[in-house]
């Protein structure tokens, strides 16, 4: 989605509505759901709001502050999240289908049970919850090519993701030390290069999960037995 795309423009570093604004907006929540869809957000100091249930599709909120803010059950669908800082923020149950999140600050944040289908490339999730969460392929819907999480190159340390789905997901060079994937499945998922030193695959779907290059635990070797490219792992 960024080919093509400048990111200079004032659509992608302004900001058409302040604090005050989008506070106001929400004070309308009972009268319905708040829309915030295309709407220029960029830059903005959000931290600490209550947005559980706002409509944020193809917003652009690049390098907007979120820290400690509530998002749960957020639609944020096309959503323009790069370089914004959601430190803490709690995203359970939202969904962020194609949406660009690339350089995200996300460390500590709760993204339990959402569905993501976007590009975290560098992004920072250290900490990070995403306990049942939905980051799979859509199989079905692929007339944007094929959409997945991407965890390229992302900073996972210690992230927690147990019972989520990241069959066919790109954890290519991902930093996940430690990281808890027990009763995950990561079935088809390509981690080639990625650092999984003391992370726990108690119960999880390691079918075709390619490993070429990944660094693991010898411990883990029976656990990742269906994995590819397992004997060209890094074991320490």
């Amino acid at each position: 989605m960024l080919q093509g795309v400048d990111l200079a423009q004032p659509a992608y570093t302004k900001a058409d509505l302040t604090r005050a604004d989008v506070e106001a907006a929400l004070k309308q929540r009972e009268s319905g759901k708040v829309d915030l869809s295309e709407k220029s957000l960029n830059g903005l100091d959000l931290s600490g709001l209550d947005l559980h249930g706002v409509d944020f599709r193809a917003a652009r909120m690049n390098k907007t502050r979120l820290a400690g803010a509530r998002l749960d059950d957020a639609i944020l669908d096309q959503a323009w999240l790069i370089e914004a800082d959601l430190s803490g923020a709690s995203l359970k149950g939202a969904h962020a289908f194609a949406s660009q999140m690339q350089r995200m600050r996300a460390d500590g944040a709760d993204f339990a049970h959402a569905r993501i289908a976007g590009d975290l490339t560098g992004a920072s999730a250290r900490g990070a919850n995403f306990s049942d969460a939905d980051l799979s392929a859509d199989m079905k819907n692929q007339s944007m090519g094929l959409m997945r999480a991407v965890l390229r190159s992302a900073a996972l340390e210690g992230a927690r993701f147990q019972g989520a789905n990241l069959a066919s997901a790109d954890l290519r060079f991902a930093k996940a030390a430690r990281a808890d994937f027990s009763n995950a499945n990561l079935m088809g998922a390509d981690a080639a290069g990625a650092d999984f030193t003391d992370a726990n695959w108690t119960g999880a779907k390691t079918e075709g999960l390619d490993l070429d290059s990944a660094q693991i635990d010898s411990s883990a070797r029976a656990a990742l037995s269906g994995a590819q490219n397992l004997d060209r792992a890094r074991m320490k």
